[in-house]
């Protein structure tokens, strides 16, 4: 049990490094992105133990990285796009 929550927090920091290095714009909170990269991949890996069971480490490992890293999705940013011009509105329509 030790061994595999230890092997998802270093799964969820090397995910959390990796976006971090990767997509900095993205990911402008640095610590706060190494914080939750860990703790989600901690999280997937409990749900997924006590769910399955023990003897499952394999499957445990791939779901602490699967939730490590949609969760940290939530954390990153759009990419920054040029401001576009606005449409003109369309005839006959009636805007507010």
């Amino acid at each position: 049990m030790i061994w595999e929550a230890l092997g998802a927090v270093l799964i969820g920091f090397a995910i959390a490094l990796s976006a971090t290095h990767w997509l900095p714009d993205r990911f402008p909170a640095r610590t706060l992105t190494l914080a939750t990269g860990p703790v989600a991949a901690l999280l997937g890996a409990l749900l997924t133990r006590s769910i399955l069971g023990p003897g499952h480490p394999v499957q445990v490992m791939i779901a602490a990285c699967a939730v490590g890293a949609a969760l940290l999705s939530v954390v990153a940013r759009p990419p920054h796009h040029r401001l576009r011009r606005p449409t003109a509105a369309l005839k006959g329509h009636r805007t507010a």
